[in-house]
């Protein structure tokens, strides 16, 4: 239970927390709202409020970082009140993708190993033929050579032939097309 000498001095100071507000969003009704939200979460913190310490000064910060982290939050948003931006979007079944990835990992389960570890050092782990080959203790060459081989023997296994292959089909992009 609050005392009630702390909750009138809440009160009390509505004015001044909407006339800061106010300052601050450039508009009454944001303002409104800013203070209110204020109330409400020292209201839900006046345990944590030290008492003989300065009140105003306590709701004055939690106004300002209410404040501030609603307006970093807003900067990440977009504006669409009437759906528009939201109808537009698009997102692509990953039913096909999935079953690709599993299509992908079975196929490079039957590379030679010399070559899959080859693949995997310089294609997912980014490294470069030089590191690959010091990892793998060959020459460059060796790496380079083990890299495009099974990069061709996944291509066949996968039977890929060129970037049309790659993401979505045409009956995905046409139903996608249609929305």
């Amino acid at each position: 239970m609050v005392e009630d000498r702390l909750r009138n001095e809440i009160i009390a100071a509505i004015p001044k927390l909407r006339a800061f507000a106010i300052s601050l969003t450039g508009h009454s009704e944001r303002a409104d709202d800013l203070v209110q939200d204020t109330i409400v979460r020292a209201w839900g913190a006046i345990d944590q409020f030290e008492r003989g310490t300065n009140l105003n000064a306590w709701l004055f910060t939690i106004l300002r970082n209410h404040f501030h982290s609603e307006y970093r939050k807003r900067k990440r948003e977009v504006e669409d009140a009437d759906g528009s931006y939201a109808a537009r979007l698009r997102t692509y079944p990953d039913q096909h993708s999935r079953l690709d990835f599993e299509d992908f990992r079975a196929a490079l389960a039957t590379l030679p190993l010399e070559q899959r570890e080859a693949l995997l050092l310089v294609g997912a782990q980014g490294m470069s033929y030089e590191e690959a080959a010091e990892v793998c203790q060959v020459a460059v060459g060796t790496v380079k050579s083990r890299v495009n081989r099974a990069r061709t023997r996944l291509a066949s296994l996968l039977d890929l032939s060129g970037e049309a292959d790659l993401g979505p089909d045409d009956l995905t992009k046409a139903a996608l097309a249609m929305r």
